[in-house]
């Protein structure tokens, strides 16, 4: 006898059979409450990891679910409700994003490798005197300050990717742009922040010469740096 195979559930199926959508399209007052207490904290969590400003997390907090609730008619049940509702957070926070302009931005064109006449990769100096190997903590909070210095373009991509954990197709939605458009900029936005971490010391410079189409893609992680 042939055992089944298990099949994970259908995201659409688990929509249509949640309770708390069926109460908040029914006009349910407690149900919205509900929905806010469940999902606030994910979503705050979200919300301060993009924008790194309490005020601007919560404002964002409240914008998403206004947009939810205006637009609760036209969720065709597609995608769980605590997706959808992660989906309008980051688009809330992308707006604040693109509104504000709090950090100086560096250009990306000085940011990106530069080869000499002979096509070989020149290695970016790193400060005189650095420091010794800068703990987790502060690895952490040195990133998150040379991805304030990217390009707003360029520095939502790399959250949306990076940080975020969004897919290719996912993030470029979320930006409005086309997924190969969205590759290009996360790669552009990970040799930029590659060189603010040079010049910042938290990396030591690549000393192999390397030509632009062998560039290995680095890598971000939130947990320290590896790229």
């Amino acid at each position: 006898m042939i055992p089944r195979t298990r099949r994970d559930p259908d995201p659409a199926a688990l929509a249509a059979k949640d309770p708390l959508l069926d109460r908040l399209r029914a006009g349910d007052e407690s149900s919205f409450a509900e929905l806010v207490r469940s999902t606030s904290p994910r979503l705050l969590a979200t919300l301060r990891r993009m924008l790194r400003s309490e005020e601007d997390a919560r404002d964002a907090l409240q914008e998403t679910f206004l947009a939810a609730f205006r637009a609760l008619e036209t969720f065709e049940g597609q995608a769980q409700l605590s997706t959808w509702l992660h989906r309008i957070a980051i688009n809330a926070a992308l707006m604040k994003l693109r509104s504000r302009r709090r950090h100086p931005e560096e250009s990306i064109e000085d940011l990106l490798p530069r080869f000499d006449a002979d096509g070989c990769h020149v290695a970016e100096p790193g400060p005189v005197g650095a420091e010794a190997a800068l703990d987790a903590e502060q690895q952490r909070a040195l990133v998150r300050r040379c991805i304030d210095r990217l390009p707003e373009t360029h520095r939502s991509v790399i959250l949306l990717r990076d940080i975020e954990g969004l897919g290719t197709e996912e993030a470029a939605r979320a930006l409005g742009v086309s997924p190969d458009a969205a590759k290009m900029r996360l790669h552009r936005a990970r040799q930029a922040l590659r060189t603010l971490l040079v010049r910042e010391g938290a990396l030591a410079p690549s000393a192999r010469a390397t030509a632009p189409t062998q560039l290995r893609k680095p890598r971000l992680s939130d947990g320290g740096v590896r790229l």
